[in-house]
């Protein structure tokens, strides 16, 4: 494996960077401030392709591989984690669920808009009782005639107030516990279906996210993916594709927090000299080098092998897991490097070192991830 960029790849990163860069960061701290979703930024990168990253040009995608899909994460990710959030998932977990599930018909109809930007996606799986025990979400859906009625509550949905698509995951089937479990693609404006609270957030407050509630919101037969009570086995792949992109989010705070810790370390003087030449600076650098490097090699290795169609869960779990705490070490010691600076919003470490928390509890908790790769380690299946 040679993770070396390519040309294209290296092609596809400056034209990302020099994005962020001119558009983003100018406007960094006015969206956090306001919480206002950037639905300016998020059009522009529908234009460049970015929010069809992976899907296929016939479907109104870009057709780039899982590996150029990380790259683009990570350049997002060092100037706005919030923007970057936005883009992974919108397309790895609703416009992810679509095409790895749904129909060809479903497909044609719903991924083209998706993939341009022109609609956003949601994807509801989490409830006020069902986080990591997603197995024990009280939403139901139930069979009247050729429909189904829905009913129950969805939180934490990443784009939940601003998406018009939504694929949302209920109980079909009490009985069969997580097999009992569906997957549908709703509307936004279904009677019925309302927004409820947008959450305000320690972090990540420019990504929108909001409760989502059903009252009995009639969903037309043909809105099933797949067959009924495959959708937690859905939910899971669509996952093991999401931890990817925390992965690579990861990366790209820890990435930004250490730029800024290096210019900031040559910059500033103490007792006469600039701290990068202190070796207690020198070190915490180093660890955060250090760090980063390994965290991007098991994310690009994750993406590699999903682009390869590999089975790539143990290795989504790990690149998850490593990269999100190193994300949150790498931002803790740039905070310290800059000092009392680092806990001012001039400086962009502590907006980063807010950001990055989510990292360790979106798409599964550090812990729910240690579990997973010591499952695949003794060799205990999925239930």
């Amino acid at each position: 494996m040679d993770f070396t960029l390519t040309e294209s790849q290296i092609a596809v990163q400056k034209v990302v960077r020099e994005f962020a860069e001119r558009e983003m960061r100018p406007v960094v701290m006015r969206y956090d401030e306001t919480q206002e979703f950037p639905h300016e930024l998020v059009s522009k990168l529908g234009g460049l392709g970015f929010m069809g990253m992976t899907w296929p040009e016939e479907l109104g995608g870009t057709g780039l591989t899982d590996l150029e899909a990380i790259v683009i994460i990570e350049e997002l990710a060092r100037v706005d984690p919030s923007v970057a959030l936005t883009v992974a998932s919108h397309n790895s977990l609703c416009s992810g669920h679509i095409m790895l599930h749904a129909s060809e018909e479903q497909k044609r109809r719903f991924v083209p808009a998706l993939a341009s930007g022109r609609v956003l996606g949601a994807w509801g799986l989490t409830e006020p009782g069902s986080g990591s025990d997603s197995g024990g979400m009280r939403s139901t859906a139930v069979r009247d005639g050729a429909d189904w009625v829905l009913n129950g509550s969805k939180n934490f949905i990443t784009q939940g107030s601003v998406a018009g698509t939504y694929v949302i995951l209920a109980v079909t089937d009490p009985g069969k516990g997580k097999r009992g479990i569906s997957a549908f693609i709703l509307d936004r404006g279904m009677p019925g279906f309302t927004i409820g609270k947008k959450e305000n957030k320690l972090g990540l407050r420019s990504s929108d996210t909001a409760t989502l509630l059903f009252e009995n919101v009639r969903i037309p037969g043909d809105r099933l993916i797949g067959r009924e009570g495959e959708g937690f086995k859905q939910a899971l792949a669509v996952l093991d594709g999401g931890r990817i992109g925390i992965a690579a989010l990861s990366v790209g705070i820890a990435q930004g927090a250490l730029d800024a810790s290096q210019k900031y370390a040559v910059e500033r003087k103490q007792f006469g000299r600039p701290i990068a030449e202190y070796q207690a600076i020198q070190w915490k650098l180093a660890d955060m080098a250090t760090e980063i490097a390994a965290a991007r090699a098991l994310t690009q290795r994750a993406a590699w092998l999903k682009a390869s169609g590999r089975e790539h869960g143990l290795a989504a779990s790990q690149a998850k897991y490593y990269a999100s705490e190193a994300g949150v070490r790498a931002t803790n010691e740039a905070v310290q490097i800059h000092g009392g600076y680092g806990f001012i919003k001039e400086f962009p470490v502590e907006k980063l070192y807010r950001d990055v928390k989510l990292m360790t509890i979106g798409e599964g908790t550090s812990e729910v991830q240690k579990m997973i790769i010591a499952r695949h380690l003794i060799g205990v299946t999925k239930d």
